[in-house]
């Protein structure tokens, strides 16, 4: 989720870097020495938590980042039926639900999560939210057997967003449970913080709707903290046959490829949707107020729209009368190895109230076929659906091939642009590399963050579009209410620590980490990473190992500074002089964080030359030390990291300048 950005932390200073009329970079120069003194905090080596290492003992994870041999994940298969009434904003459901238990473990009960309950009476909560009553039960069945709220025996519990199923048999390794549950619920207006709800009398976009399996893995097993409306979710990999029931005249999308659309659009629809789907060029598909209507069934009658999708992590619908839809499609690479060009059908639907959006199918185009390209991994879906949510949300919310955005009508185009980059860079992570949000929410918004501002340097280029993160994060790193990165997410501190911690910092400690491995090598792992746990469970250790193993370093001393402290960095020159052709820089460094240097020196023929000192000359206890470096002219500027690799706290004391 795209998260609204606190004013406090909102002002950013934008900054262009000047290219020198010439330039030579020395990664590791050969001809620097470096002289240590002082001491600093060491980062000692990173905990490996002992219910990880017991999965690496197992075989179900490696040391290397990548699933063992014994990996496994459970089964699950969802059959829907749905009725959204629009008049009363109420959702009424049936399922049944196959799981299948594939871990070597007994489980005596089975765990499911009821999100919607966040709008329960008197239920914990991060937020005030809209009080609606949550879900009401109406039938729950396990193989066949009724389960009732009862204090002993065969029952079901219900404890906040929490339900617990338990059945009067366990089910063991390679069963399979057959649920069955019946379920109510009234709409909030802006439901799970801003994630659902409704508009008006023209929109509703259904999420977190419907009991959902929580996740069972090789590592902690049952994942049952609940959904207070900050931490997302973890969830497991699924099938879904999802049938909606709606009035004629309502356009439905969702996750999932529709079934027979013939039989529900209107023909002419049909037609043009068909058109759009072979169109480089976006194409209308819908306006409202066209004669007739855009399904087949006039507004009295029913409409049961069909959905289909496979190992998907979850499962939303839209349904809008009043919305304009726009398609086309993009290119996403070789998705089935045939060696041609595959692609993915765009939809987008907008009201007339939110005029940006006209270009929204062009900016999903940009995203779908640039993050396709940069991860090495196709967009593996047959479409991607945007739908505009103005008064629901203002931000983005990302589900399976359908996200929801605010309107951006205050915040503009080029704003749109990036909420519609991050809202579908979340398709690769979680929805592929399905991390675990509600704890670890760095890891799935940080690197969206990362990935969404490589997608808007290729769109907006001429600007580093990482800086503002950048910026925002070392301004709040400097007034001392920051929280650790790996800070369970619920439990950071009041106030903007939860969004710097999961979006910004994250975001600028992976370009501090593609400047140190070199951006080969962190591209190739953090594809590695994607690749290696798409449609499965990754930790914190295993994206820490992918990278390891593919640079082949040890970043022990990276991990515990950027992830487990709140160190900061603060590089300063603190003197230079030159004799000859010989230059002494000293570097002191006024934080904890160990970083390597980069150096820029500026001749006085306006040439430039870089070099670098190793984050071995802090790894000591030092805190300055001496460069010893060649430059052939006289030097009139020494500059720390002018590029803005790194986030330091303090610049103002980055740059000597020669006096006259």
């Amino acid at each position: 989720m795209t998260a609204l950005r606190p004013a406090s932390i909102l002002i950013l200073v934008l900054v262009l870097t000047g290219c020198s009329a010439s330039s030579r970079i020395i990664d590791e120069p050969q001809d620097a020495q470096f002289v240590r003194v002082d001491e600093r905090p060491y980062p000692n080596p990173i905990p490996t938590p002992a219910a990880f290492e017991a999965a690496i003992e197992r075989g179900s994870r490696t040391r290397d980042g990548r699933p063992g041999a014994a990996y496994w994940t459970q089964d699950t298969a969802y059959r829907i039926n749905v009725r959204l009434d629009p008049e009363a904003r109420t959702v009424h459901g049936n399922a049944v639900i196959r799981y299948v238990n594939n871990s070597p473990d007994r489980l005596e009960w089975l765990h499911l999560e009821l999100a919607q309950n966040l709008h329960a009476e008197g239920v914990v909560r991060n937020d005030p939210a809209e009080v609606t009553g949550g879900v009401a039960l109406q039938r729950v069945e396990v193989n066949g057997e009724a389960l009732e709220q009862a204090p002993a025996g065969a029952r079901y519990i219900v404890d906040g967003t929490q339900l617990i199923l338990v059945p009067s048999q366990a089910v063991t390794s390679g069963d399979v449970a057959e649920i069955e549950i019946e379920w109510e619920f009234a709409v909030p207006q802006a439901g799970a913080g801003g994630r659902m709800g409704y508009d008006a009398d023209n929109l509703f976009f259904i999420a977190y709707w419907y009991p959902t399996i929580s996740v069972y893995d090789d590592v902690y097993g049952w994942h049952m903290a609940p959904f207070q409306g900050t931490a997302e979710f973890y969830h497991g990999f699924g099938d879904y046959d999802v049938t909606i029931e709606m009035p004629g005249g309502w356009l439905v999308h969702a996750t999932g490829e529709l079934d027979a659309p013939d039989n529900i659009l209107a023909p002419d629809v049909l037609e043009r949707l068909q058109a759009a789907a072979s169109s480089d060029v976006p194409m209308r598909v819908w306006t409202p107020g066209e004669d007739g209507s855009p399904t087949r069934a006039a507004a009295e009658e029913r409409v049961s729209w069909r959905f289909t999708a496979r190992q998907v992590r979850d499962f939303a619908f839209s349904a809008t009368r009043e919305s304009i839809w726009d398609a086309a499609r993009t290119p996403v690479g070789d998705r089935d190895g045939d060696g041609e060009m595959d692609y993915a059908v765009i939809n987008t639907l907008y009201r007339e109230s939110a005029p940006f959006w006209a270009e929204t199918t062009d900016f999903q185009q940009h995203a779908i076929a640039f993050l396709s390209s940069y991860t090495r991994f196709p967009y593996p879906w047959p479409h991607m659906t945007a739908v505009e949510g103005g008064n629901i949300i203002g931000g983005g919310m990302e589900f399976p091939m359908i996200t929801l955005m605010g309107d951006y009508n205050q915040r503009g185009e080029e704003a749109l642009y990036h909420v519609t980059a991050h809202e579908l860079a979340h398709m690769w992570v979680p929805m592929i590399a399905g991390s675990n949000e509600r704890r670890y929410t760095w890891l799935d918004e940080g690197v969206t963050t990362f990935n969404e501002n490589m997608a808007r340097m290729d769109y907006y280029p001429g600007f580093n579009h990482h800086l503002p993160d950048q910026e925002t994060y070392t301004r709040y790193a400097t007034i001392a209410e920051e929280t650790e990165m790996m800070r369970p997410s619920d439990y950071h501190e009041p106030g903007p620590s939860f969004v710097v911690a999961s979006y910004m910092k994250p975001a600028s400690v992976l370009v501090a980490l593609r400047e140190v491995l070199g951006e080969e090598v962190f591209n190739r792992a953090l594809r590695e990473y994607i690749r290696n746990w798409a449609y499965a469970h990754p930790y914190p250790h295993d994206f820490f190992n992918t990278f390891e193993r593919v640079s082949g370093r040890d970043l022990g001393w990276f991990w515990r500074t950027w992830y487990y402290e709140t160190w900061t960095l603060d590089q300063a020159v603190e003197s230079v002089s030159q004799q000859g052709d010989n230059v002494s820089i000293t570097i002191r460094d006024h934080g904890e964080a160990p970083m390597p240097v980069i150096v820029q020196l500026t001749l006085d023929d306006g040439s430039t030359a870089s070099h670098r000192a190793p984050v071995d000359v802090w790894l000591d206890g030092s805190t300055t030390t001496t460069m010893e470096v060649r430059a052939g002219r006289p030097v009139v500027q020494v500059e720390i990291d002018p590029e803005h690799h790194f986030p330091d706290v303090n610049r103002a004391n980055n740059v000597w300048t020669r006096e006259p």
